[in-house]
């Protein structure tokens, strides 16, 4: 089949009959491109490292067979399928065996393909597109709020948990997506054009699956491509200005700016605790909007500075799409962060403990430990190729202690004996998932006074010791309930 049909294929109503098609893998993301490519009529072949008992039985009974091998066995049944388009799930390096086996063949993602088959139930919704290293959940979540309340139908999908390919086919359809995107997922999209875009921030991440920053950072500025209405950017981050100054946009789309400080015009900010819109308005240049204040935002537990952020961006977001300051500080009024994101979970003899187990790189500890001012840290895990000098540098005067678990502990201990040697350090040696964060937060009691702050934010990965970051999170407040009694 040539490339030319492949790409004229933009339509759920267009001819996908016969089509072969293989789909890397078999996860959430995997089942739902090729459950939606089977209901198309295409010829499906799932290729996968490993796959649950349940996923298979799904497979057969949709019809599309299953693979499960290692890459080269993955790219071998490629091969031997001989497909006319590859669907890859996020995560899978462009240098896999699988995709370079399919040399030649059109290679997309499933938010491309979701793109693609928007129409499905008639008027296809807008998009709101957001990334970030860091704090982009919620700010997806927040936007969908501010949306919500204002009576449009909303879902948040993407890299939040919700495949973009399962909200296109909900038969009742919805007015607004907001997308939250991965850099994985971002380096696989060609032709979205979202209403509004956002990236809130570029920091080191991820350089193992994309090799340097320069090349994490392109990724993360494909958020802005092609956007209608509003490129919304970090005016505390210039990597996220340049990413906007070299999209290429719909003409009149327009770049607004969020701040902690007092925004210039076509700016959000903050003006003597007040957040201020003053883009979104006529007479911008002579007066603003008031959205809500930070008062208000600390009695929901939104107060900390990269949180007032995130909720300024999600509101130029929603406001570039035209929901009613009074809607947004509505939306805010009942909203409540996600578990593990700067989460209180006790507090034993004057000392709160506090669970942000989703910082799982440097640049989101260190908008967590910016929060407090005198914090016995819990750090470690997977570092994924990230320096952590920087950030215990920045942190270093707001160290009463720390404590060090996970198995990539050198770069924090060479980190810590130049930038802060004077801050005591307990090095956890349980091995046992089930022990870890009992050691960990018997470790941050010994080195912990009353007014003090034990924060988990261990910029770093989980999977070396736990399931996820929630399971990391979940043992760490167990273990805080424990000590309590």
């Amino acid at each position: 089949m040539s490339a030319e049909r492949i790409a004229g294929l933009t339509s759920w109503h267009a001819d996908w009959r016969g089509l072969k098609v293989v789909v890397l893998g078999a996860g959430v993301t995997g089942f739902a491109a090729a459950d939606t490519l089977v209901e198309l009529g295409c010829e499906v072949l799932v290729a996968a490292s490993t796959a649950s008992d349940e996923r298979r039985e799904l497979l057969d009974v949709i019809g599309a067979r299953l693979v499960t091998a290692d890459p080269a066995g993955q790219a071998a049944a490629l091969t031997g399928f001989a497909p006319d388009l590859v669907v890859v799930s996020p995560g899978y390096h462009p240098d896999d065996p699988a995709l370079l086996a399919a040399d030649g063949v059109p290679v997309i993602g499933d938010v491309e393909l979701a793109w693609r088959l928007r129409d499905r139930t008639g008027a296809p919704a807008a998009w709101i597109t957001i990334t970030g290293t860091n704090g982009k959940t919620t700010t997806t979540r927040l936007t969908t709020a501010m949306l919500a309340a204002d009576g449009r139908r909303v879902a948040a999908v993407g890299n939040i948990g919700t495949p973009v390919l399962d909200a296109i086919r909900d038969p009742t359809g919805y007015d607004v997506l907001v997308v939250e995107l991965s850099s994985y997922q971002l380096h696989w999209m060609e032709h979205v054009a979202p209403v509004a875009s956002a990236c809130l921030n570029v920091a080191d991440d991820h350089l193992d699956w994309h090799g340097s920053f320069e090349a994490y950072a392109a990724a993360k500025g494909r958020v802005y491509e092609r956007t209608e209405t509003a490129c919304v950017y970090n005016l505390a981050d210039p990597t996220t200005e340049r990413l906007v100054r070299e999209a290429d946009v719909v003409e009149g789309c327009r770049a607004i700016g969020f701040t902690l400080g007092a925004p210039s015009v076509s700016d959000l900010g903050v003006v003597d605790g007040v957040l201020v819109d003053r883009a979104f308005l006529d007479a911008r240049a002579s007066s603003a909007l008031e959205l809500t204040t930070v008062q208000e935002l600390a009695v929901q537990g939104l107060s900390a500075p990269h949180v007032v952020e995130d909720v300024l961006a999600a509101a130029a977001l929603a406001r570039a799409v035209g929901v009613a300051p009074r809607t947004i500080r509505d939306a805010l009024r009942t909203f409540r962060l996600d578990p593990h994101r700067i989460e209180p979970v006790g507090e034993i003899d004057g000392i709160l403990f506090v669970d942000d187990s989703k910082a799982t790189n440097p640049h989101a500890a260190a908008a967590s430990l910016g929060a407090y001012e005198h914090v016995v840290w819990v750090a470690g895990g997977l570092t994924k190729g990230v320096d952590v000098a920087p950030l215990v540098q920045a942190a270093a005067d707001r160290l009463s202690g720390v404590v060090l678990v996970g198995t990539d502990r050198s770069s924090f201990l060479a980190a810590l004996e130049r930038h802060a040697p004077g801050v005591p350090v307990t090095e956890v040696t349980a091995v046992e998932t089930g022990e870890v964060m009992a050691e960990a937060v018997r470790a941050a009691l010994d080195l912990a006074s009353p007014g003090d702050v034990v924060l988990l934010a261990p910029a770093a990965a989980s999977m070396d010791q736990f399931t996820d970051y929630g399971d990391r999170g979940r043992r760490f407040a167990e273990a805080v309930r424990a000590a309590a009694t």
